[in-house]
């Protein structure tokens, strides 16, 4: 009966406050919660006072857009007592367990204020804020100094010195901004060791060694870069360059000082510029220090040879033969030349050596045998006068030493050279002797031979002694016909016999060969003159000038070609060109004292040849042209000692 009384009151209560109002569409479910087991539990218990449970506990959940009541009524801070938990506006309120208070799914006609503004856009960082200015400064140093270096490998030394300059100033201009802003603990070293190490590179690319050295001097004296005194290498350099070869010396020592042993190929390197630099000063005995210690280390072939010189200075034979079988038996890691050979069976092979024939392991290969064959060489030369009592016992004794050593084929180079030693000696009797033993050797050697012995028959200028030219250029082209020496050596029997035509066919066959050969190209320039084809000795000569810069007989043909074709004009231009190389040739000065004579411009004339008198007095056709000049401009007495000289003369 209470119980009923208690729903009486709360039926009353709904109506007189009319908390829902405005649920009009609100379904009527009182008469269920006598026979809610849920609801009676609340009743009875605390339960109530707790958050109320879901809506699919309760039964009274969503149905469309219809929301229950969820409180019976009475005030307090208890969940039973808030208002208005259901729509607003149309929208649904969320359940703030599973999303954040504030949000809404649907739209409403009244915002949700949470009470909070919206945070404001992030702004970003402005290109005006110190650290960006560092940041840019930085950027710019290395653009810099990457174009110095670009300029520089390029050839463009004045270029890359001023971007060089340009990258120091922004380097220091960058260091300054730091310290304003109190952090000089965060200077890059690494760019400023970069800026200062490029500007003494380019000063001294620049030949400007006084500013490269101080630019040096304030590297190597910053302790902040810790192996900056490897620096003084460079600075050794410097005054090496200067002919300082002390101060040189002193700096190459003081960077071997700081050099570790692991690091064996510098300090080698370091004393090879040391032995250099004694040898420049003379003291071969220190020289011979450095070289003993970098031959017992890491020998090569240009240590060897240095080493020969200084005991050649020395006077000490013995020292000298020990050092030559020392260089004989230098390894120069270089493969086999097996390697290389062709294996017609295996295609794979084949196509592998079509790739590594000439690459660039190759060029370096050859290039180091070419290096040691040219070193063996010329410490051949030199010692063989001085550790026998002969040339030839010396220069014998040398190639047995190499006959059996790995370089066993440059044996008959020697013997070449030794031909050649003799001929600088005009011992022509037995340079022709030693050339003769070739005649039997194999194909290389003896076309060598043939064509040093052909040349040798030639310059004897007998008639018998050309017929033996001619024999021996024969031979020689029996061995290689695509020879060029012995060509133009075949060239030159027929142009001295005057058979200009046929002399013609072999220097053009000798062009074909070795279009840089410059012996070919003259002489075939001299035949098509001697044929009166100007036209055509006008182009070798001119082909031959792009060749050799400033030959002063290249020049005087092609000058006196264009004297004889008529142009007279550009014939003493080139006359005059050929007067800056050889300024003292009196015949020169004479030909265009007649040059300006024909063109009846005496002045001109007369300088030239009172020129070309002062040089050669005794030419007396210069003489009675300059007496006849006088008596024309009526100075006899003048025109009188010219006479009286040129009686004397005559």
């Amino acid at each position: 009966m209470n119980r009923m009384n208690m729903m009486d009151q709360f039926q009353v209560a709904a109506e007189e406050d009319d908390m829902y109002g405005g649920f009009g569409n609100q379904v009527d479910e009182t008469e269920t919660l006598t026979n809610d087991p849920a609801f009676q539990q609340a009743v009875r218990t605390s339960h109530g006072r707790r958050p109320p449970p879901t809506a699919a506990r309760l039964k009274t959940g969503v149905r469309g857009n219809i929301i229950p009541p969820s409180s019976m009524g009475r005030p307090g801070p208890s969940s039973l007592g808030r208002p208005m938990t259901g729509s607003v506006d149309g929208a649904n309120r969320p359940m703030t367990a599973v999303r954040g208070a504030g949000y809404s799914s649907q739209a409403r006609g009244v915002g949700y204020d949470s009470g909070k503004s919206a945070a404001p856009a992030l702004e970003g960082k402005g290109d005006d804020t110190p650290e960006e200015r560092i940041r840019q400064l930085e950027k710019k140093v290395n653009e810099l100094i990457e174009e110095s270096c670009i300029a520089s490998a390029s050839g463009d030394y004045q270029t890359s010195l001023e971007k060089a300059k340009e990258a120091g100033r922004k380097e220091r201009l960058l260091v300054r901004e730091r310290e304003k802003l109190s952090s000089a603990d965060q200077i890059n070293l690494d760019l400023t060791y970069s800026a200062l190490f490029n500007l003494a590179n380019q000063y001294t690319l620049n030949e400007m060694y006084n500013e490269a050295l101080n630019t040096y001097q304030i590297i190597v004296k910053n302790k902040m870069f810790s192996m900056a005194g490897r620096l003084k290498v460079n600075m050794g350099n410097i005054y090496f360059k200067q002919r300082q070869y002390s101060k040189a010396i002193k700096f190459y020592r003081m960077a071997l000082d700081q050099i570790p042993n692991t690091h064996r190929g510098m300090r080698i390197k370091v004393m090879h510029n040391i032995s250099v630099s004694f040898v420049k000063l003379g003291q071969y005995n220190d020289a011979v220090t450095s070289l003993e210690v970098i031959m017992q280390e890491e020998p090569d072939m240009r240590t060897g040879l240095n080493l020969v010189l200084c005991y050649f200075a020395l006077g000490d034979k013995e020292k000298m033969k020990k050092t030559f079988q020392r260089m004989l038996t230098v390894d120069l890691k270089i493969d086999d030349d097996e390697k290389y050979a062709p294996h017609p069976d295996d295609a794979q092979h084949t196509l592998i050596l079509e790739v590594i024939k000439n690459d660039s392991l190759r060029q370096i290969e050859r290039e180091r045998r070419n290096t040691a064959e040219r070193c063996i060489k010329t410490a051949a030369k030199l010692i063989s006068p001085a550790i026998e009592h002969s040339f030839t016992a010396g220069y014998d004794w040398c190639m047995d030493q190499v006959k059996t050593s790995n370089f066993m084929e440059l044996a008959h180079d020697l013997e070449i050279d030794k031909a050649i030693g003799y001929l600088k000696k005009k011992d022509f009797a037995q340079a022709v002797d030693a050339l003769k033993s070739f005649e039997k050797k194999d194909t290389k050697v003896a076309c060598t031979a043939a064509t040093n012995l052909s040349f040798l028959y030639y310059v004897s200028g007998e008639e018998s002694d050309l017929n033996q030219a001619d024999k021996y250029a024969d031979l020689a082209l029996t061995a290689d016909k695509y020879n060029p020496p012995a060509l133009v050596n075949k060239g030159n029997i027929y142009f001295k016999r005057r058979d200009y035509e046929k002399a013609r066919e072999f220097y053009k066959e000798a062009l074909q060969n070795d279009s840089s050969c410059v012996e070919a190209l003259y002489n075939a320039g001299l035949c098509n003159k001697k044929l009166k084809r100007y036209r055509d000795a006008l182009d070798s000569f001119y082909k031959l000038h792009s060749i050799l810069r400033n030959n002063g007989q290249v020049l005087f043909q092609i000058a006196d070609l264009l004297d004889l074709m008529g142009e007279n004009a550009q014939a003493q231009e080139m006359f005059m060109q050929l007067l800056g190389v050889v300024p003292t040739d009196a015949a020169i000065l004479a030909r265009l004292g007649q040059m300006f004579d024909a063109e009846n411009d005496k002045a001109q004339a007369f300088q030239y040849n009172y020129d070309s008198y002062r040089y050669n007095p005794s030419n007396i056709k210069i003489i009675e042209w300059l007496g006849a000049y006088y008596i024309e401009s009526q100075f006899c007495e003048k025109a009188i000692q010219y006479f009286e000289r040129g009686a004397i003369i005559q």
